[in-house]
This record gives C-alpha cells, sequence and structure tokens, in this order.
C-alpha cells in the first residue's frame, strides 16, 4: 500500500479482532479485547509505511458496548474528522453491535469524510486470522476519494450503516446489506464501487452532550406465538421512555402485545415498529396507530429511537429527567 499525505486515524475499542486464545485452533472460546489497537496495525505488514495514528479508546468485548462509549467515540471521531490532514477515521469493533454503532455514529456525525468500522469473526491468535485483512481494507477504504459516511469494512465488502447488519453467528462472511447488497469491494487494494456513498444530515453532537446515565431508556420487545403485555407493563412501571417492537412479517403483532403497547403509547411511551425478518421492511399501511421504523431493523430502530427522544428533548429545551418510574412521573 503507496504511502500519501493524507492520514488515517485508528480508533481502538476492543472486540474480537483484539481477542487472543490459549489454542491457535480455538477460533469461538476465546477472550476478546485482550490486544491493543498498535498491536493490531503492528500485525499487518500492508500498513508500513502508512501514515497511520493509533489511539486506544476503549478495551470492551462489543457485547457490553455501552453509551457511554458511544458518546465518547463520537466525539473523538468528530474531533480527528476536522483535522485537514485526516482522510478518514477506522474503528476497530466487536462484530455483536457493530451494526448498533455504525447507524449510532451515522445518525449523530453523518460525516464528510469516511469513518469505516472493521471486526473479526476469528480472534488474532487464530491460524488463519480474519482481522489483519479487515483492518488493511478498512484503511484503503478510509483513504478512497470521495469516500464518505460511517462504513463497515468486512471479508472484502464495504457495507453503509443504515444496511449493515450480522447474519451468522460464527462464519467469517457474516455480515450482509440484505436486499440493498454491499456499497463496494475491496479487490487487490482497489474499491469497486456497487452503489452510492451513504448521504445524510448530522443530528449533531450536541444531541449526546447529556451524561449517559440520563439519556432516555429505550428497550426491545419481541412480538411471538403467545405473546403478552406483561413485560410491556412491568417496563412502563420501571419508567421507560421508548419501546421497539420486533414485529413479525409486515410489522404485526400480536393482540395481547398489541394492546399493551397502544396503552403504553397513550401514557407517552414512545413506541416503533421493526420487522424480525432479516430481509424487506415494514410497508406502512393507513391507519396503523403504531410508528414503522423506516426499513431499519429492531436494533437500530431503538438507536434511532433513542436518538429521537434525545432531540425532542433538546429542542424543548428540556432537562434529563431523573429516573422514576413512569407511575411515578404522573402522579
Amino acid at each position: 500500500m503507496q504511502s500519501t499525505s493524507s492520514r488515517v486515524v485508528i480508533l481502538g475499542t476492543g472486540g474480537t479482532i483484539a481477542g487472543t486464545a490459549a489454542s491457535a485452533s480455538d477460533q469461538v472460546g476465546y477472550s476478546a479485547a485482550q490486544l491493543g489497537v498498535a498491536q493490531l496495525v503492528a500485525a499487518v505488514p500492508e500498513l508500513a509505511g502508512v501514515p497511520l495514528e493509533a489511539e486506544q479508546l476503549a478495551q470492551l468485548d462489543s457485547k457490553d458496548m455501552d453509551h457511554a462509549t458511544w458518546r465518547a467515540l463520537a466525539q473523538r471521531v468528530a474531533r480527528h474528522l476536522e483535522r485537514d490532514e485526516v482522510a478518514g477515521v477506522v474503528v476497530t469493533h466487536g462484530t455483536d453491535t457493530l451494526e448498533e454503532t455504525a447507524w449510532f455514529l451515522q445518525r449523530v456525525l453523518a460525516p464528510r469524510k469516511p469513518v469505516v468500522l472493521c471486526a473479526a469473526m476469528r480472534p488474532a491468535t487464530a491460524l488463519s486470522p480474519d482481522g489483519p485483512p479487515n483492518l488493511r481494507d478498512a484503511v484503503r477504504v478510509a483513504r478512497e476519494p470521495g469516500a464518505r459516511g460511517v462504513l463497515a469494512v468486512l471479508a472484502g465488502q464495504v457495507h453503509g450503516a443504515a444496511e449493515v447488519q450480522k447474519l451468522h453467528a460464527y462464519r467469517i462472511d457474516a455480515f450482509g446489506s440484505g436486499e440493498a447488497g454491499p456499497l463496494a469491494c475491496v479487490e487487490e487494494s482497489r474499491v469497486r464501487m456497487l452503489r452510492a456513498w451513504p448521504e445524510g444530515d448530522a443530528l449533531g453532537l450536541g444531541l449526546v452532550q447529556a451524561d449517559p446515565a440520563d439519556w432516555p431508556r429505550v428497550e426491545i420487545v419481541t412480538s411471538h406465538a403467545g405473546a403478552g403485555g406483561a413485560i410491556v407493563e412491568a417496563l412502563c412501571a420501571q419508567g421507560v421512555d421508548g419501546l421497539v417492537v420486533a414485529a413479525s412479517g409486515n410489522g404485526t403483532v400480536h393482540h395481547a402485545l398489541e394492546s399493551a403497547l397502544l396503552a403504553a403509547q397513550r401514557q407517552g411511551v414512545a413506541v416503533l415498529r421493526a420487522t424480525r425478518c432479516v430481509f424487506g421492511r415494514v410497508i406502512p399501511v393507513a391507519g396503523q396507530a403504531l410508528a414503522d421504523a423506516g426499513g431499519l431493523n429492531p436494533v437500530k430502530a431503538r438507536v434511532e429511537l433513542l436518538l429521537r427522544l434525545l432531540a425532542a428533548r433538546l429542542s424543548a429545551g428540556a432537562p434529563c429527567p431523573p429516573r422514576t418510574s413512569r407511575a411515578a412521573r404522573r402522579t
């Protein structure tokens, strides 16, 4: 990979890409987030001579991703993107919540430079780890002229934040973009475009400046055979601010669960429907009382609803309320 004057900042957050196992043949019984980002860069010979900066922002298994890390990541990414000499930012991340982090960053920043998330399905100690080639490709995409938006680069494919999903539990080609397909492919260090780079307006860092402990609470419930409303009632009693229902088919919800969701909505809880199907989206039907998530899957719909509630709070100039039950708020 040839050097240019454009720099790439690599922010490490942990994940399987930084994981280690006692045996090189063990690809599932490993410990995530063991190696530092500088070690990950050193393991990719093709990056030698490329102008890079490596910074450890967090060190966690992405199943444990939290709002405080999201806020710190958004702030740090934004700061680096403001630098003229920085072409783009790469974030090493775990695979379990990569799609959620991607959508959070896209909605908050909608960057005009590329922010590329990369990850691995195998630990760094595996016989044939997928982390090094994914990191190499991510840096290549971060330096691609004209690239923009929050992207994910895995197994030679470039995905957009809105579509990327983890579709398989352990294969190295675990990620896809559903019916939309990938944005591009990385072939022999060349980026071949398939679709346009992501567009969008940034909600802005001001949206997430509040203490994450005071951010709205948004949870996901699932519609299934025999579903009831008790979990919704319990969450409302705890003071939940928003609910996403992972609905069946084209956004259909079991009648007992739907009744509880409608009651929660009347109490002031924001509710969105997203389909639990991997392919397709909820097609809106006139007169439906529960809004749909606009094609987002349930975990991204939760991020979206969280940000909408933060935006509404900010526009109203309202302070973050203390954590009390919704019943207590009504009294």
